[in-house]
């Protein structure tokens, strides 16, 4: 069975945003001196899931109680929460 572009149309643009809607997270180390303080920490991203706009997010964030980005190790979705909450700590979801 055939299917019309303009009946196709619609659900490519909505299985986009359903997509666009998913949650995403990403994972990240930070430090900050005097005293040296490391940071792993988890938050979530409003962008594109992407590494790269994960850095752009959290870069002011961090800034903003003087860390520093030293980098974002990697973007998920929320299956990979769990997984990543004790090891985050007091810093999962803060930032």
């Amino acid at each position: 069975m055939k299917m019309s572009f303009p009946l196709l149309l619609p659900l490519l643009v909505l299985a986009a945003a359903a997509h666009a809607q998913e949650p995403c997270f990403a994972d990240y180390k930070a430090s900050r001196d005097n005293p040296l303080e490391l940071q792993y920490g988890v938050a979530e991203i409003r962008g594109d899931c992407t590494v790269r706009e994960a850095e752009r997010e959290l870069r002011p964030r961090l800034a903003a109680d003087d860390w520093q980005l030293l980098e974002v190790i990697s973007t998920f979705g929320e299956s990979g929460l769990e997984e990543r909450r004790e090891s985050a700590g007091e810093y999962f979801l803060r930032y």
